[in-house]
């Protein structure tokens, strides 16, 4: 009995801090800083349209979901990305038709987002890891890449670049 009153007490504390926090959930300025890539986007490798993003922003406004698609390539992915406040990061899951999955970590620093895989050893014995740059981001434009560095990212490969246009 003592133990069920107990397990009550707790319960009801809990609720009644989250209660008295009245500041809604993703509610942090920096839950807000991939909001410029939300919207229609053509894209663009070397002035060829290679591809076309729709971008949202779900789950109470929680949640960035990427919508991209290739369809000459038949190449199609989605990513989910959101801020975690604890960890003053932003992660973000990748998926696609192909079978891939990669997870990032990141940040938006000097009008920057720059986000992160973590490193994985390669055949030669050194470290490999990706990074996935939102660069000139403007209202209706943006540049994106990714690159790789096996050298704990002292220097950086291209691997893509693509520029985004906003669709009107």
């Amino acid at each position: 009995m003592k133990r069920n009153l107990l397990l009550c007490f707790l319960i009801i504390a809990s609720q009644a801090g989250i209660s008295q926090n009245n500041q809604p959930p993703c509610s942090a300025p920096e839950a807000s800083q991939f909001d410029f890539w939300v919207g229609s986007w053509n894209l663009y490798t070397a002035d060829t349209l290679t591809g076309t993003n729709t971008i949202y922003k779900i789950m109470d406004g929680c949640t960035v979901q990427e919508n991209f698609e290739n369809s000459k390539a038949g190449y199609s992915g989605k990513s989910w990305s959101m801020y975690d406040p604890k960890a003053r990061l932003w992660q973000q899951t990748w998926v696609d038709n192909q079978g891939s999955f990669i997870y990032l970590t990141g940040k938006f620093e000097e009008g920057k987002m720059t986000l992160f895989t973590q490193p994985k050893k390669i055949p030669s014995g050194k470290e490999l890891i990706y990074r996935m740059l939102f660069s000139n981001i403007s209202k209706d434009s943006f540049d994106w890449d990714w690159d790789s560095s096996t050298d704990n990212g002292a220097t950086w490969k291209s691997g893509w670049h693509i520029h985004y246009t906003r669709r009107q």
